[in-house]
């Protein structure tokens, strides 16, 4: 983070990233004396509702986020910044996306969380985009354009105003993570009567494990254990406000429908009071570590690892094994994960996988078969981008292997 006195006093001269969070009401004029060097520009958490027309001064400019601004339409002066592919305006007032707002390289756009009922028309001009969140505002359609987005990868429509589901998407070839939850066309949410009900005056939450854009994850311990459940689990509480992936509630609709699986963090039963709902879990050993970490600016929609893994090809067959039964239980249970990353995956020194965050998980039994088929294969192009990926880290050792050729074989069918 920087403060306004460095960038006055020039401090800042020939950084290429620049943060403020200051209350800001109006654009610092300073920041264009870092037009030679500044390629980030991050002004998220001040109250800014306009940016000036010329902000195509700063002629490096890659990357912009303006999260939790003022903002009521996507400022145009953005369309005209020369090198710009990324562009963040989350949780801001926007009603408005004009087409003249965009600029045609666009690769990444996040406009969570705002009050936009239509995208321009000629969306589809954006051939580069990857990653499109649009989760929490009121869309009723897609450009029938974005036909021509194909090498779309990523996209969240869920807590939207959708009344049918938007089938261009199933003709875009590399569309891969889907999440679609909270609309109107969606099946209902269900009670989930076979899993136990306990209070919250039941549990007593200790130190926080985790946390997510959902919810927090918390040690807990039973004040009254009436069904017999381990003496220590997980809770999980969710907030109320949608999230970068949808409505907390969805997520812990489609992570009770999907159920139980060897490879799936236990559920075991339902807190609910009014305004707050939980999930009890079992509690996952200490021995598990993350397997992959989440994607970079760089890779957009891929992910990265810890500098220096490498995994032998009889472990990475054994993880892709794992995965693939995973994902035809999914398939089973008519429930789309919408986000089958390494970086939402657990492992241990055996290579047991355990799986998890059902934030962007959307239920698709109530569509179509034809729609049910297109969202399966969606979900199996995720499958073969985590293969895809696994095999990055591959031993080189281990590359020209009959087991390498397989798993690369079979990404490619669906890459």
């Amino acid at each position: 983070m920087h403060t306004l006195d460095q960038l006055h006093r020039g401090e800042l001269k020939g950084i290429v990233r620049l943060q403020l969070s200051d209350n800001l009401t109006d654009f610092p004029e300073a920041i264009y004396d870092l037009a030679d060097s500044l390629e980030v520009l991050d002004l998220s958490n001040n109250a800014l509702s306009r940016l000036p027309d010329d902000l195509c001064r700063l002629k490096k400019l890659r990357i912009v986020f303006c999260s939790n601004n003022l903002f009521t339409e996507l400022p145009s002066c953005l369309g005209r910044c020369p090198q710009l592919e990324m562009i963040g305006f989350k949780s801001n007032q926007i009603t408005q996306v004009s087409s003249s707002s965009l600029p045609t390289h666009t690769r990444w756009l996040i406009l969570t969380d705002n009050q936009i009922t239509d995208l321009p028309d000629d969306m589809g001009r954006l051939t580069r985009l990857q990653k499109l969140a649009l989760a929490g505002n009121q869309l009723q359609a897609l450009p029938d354009s974005m036909v021509d987005c194909k090498r779309l990868e990523l996209i969240r429509l869920s807590a939207n105003q959708f009344a049918t589901f938007p089938d261009v998407l199933l003709t875009l070839p590399r569309l891969a993570w889907l999440a679609f939850s909270g609309n109107p066309f969606c099946a209902p949410r269900d009670s989930h009567d076979e899993f136990k009900t306990v209070a919250f005056g039941d549990l007593a939450l200790h130190q926080v494990l985790g946390q997510g854009a959902s919810g927090v994850i918390s040690l807990a311990t039973w004040q009254r254990n009436l069904f017999g459940f381990d003496d220590k689990v997980a809770v999980k509480v969710f907030k109320g406000q949608v999230t970068s992936d949808g409505f907390p509630e969805d997520e812990l609709d489609a992570c009770l429908a999907v159920g139980y699986h060897e490879n799936l963090v236990t559920p075991l039963a339902k807190v609910h009071k009014p305004d707050c709902s939980a999930l009890v879990m079992g509690l996952i050993p200490p021995h598990y570590t993350n397997l992959g970490l989440p994607p970079s600016l760089a890779s957009c929609t891929r992910d990265t690892f810890a500098e220096g893994q490498i995994l032998s090809i009889a472990t990475i067959a054994r993880i892709v094994e794992q995965v693939e039964h995973l994902v035809a239980h999914f398939c089973q249970q008519k429930v789309s994960h919408g986000d089958l990353y390494a970086h939402n995956t657990l492992i241990n020194e055996e290579g047991h996988v355990l799986f998890g965050d059902f934030g962007a998980a959307s239920k698709y039994g109530n569509l179509s078969t034809e729609r049910q088929l297109g969202i399966e294969r969606v979900e199996r192009r995720a499958l073969a981008f985590f293969i895809d990926d696994m095999l990055s880290i591959c031993a080189e050792k281990d590359k020209q292997s009959e087991a390498y050729r397989t798993l690369s074989e079979k990404a490619d069918l669906q890459i």
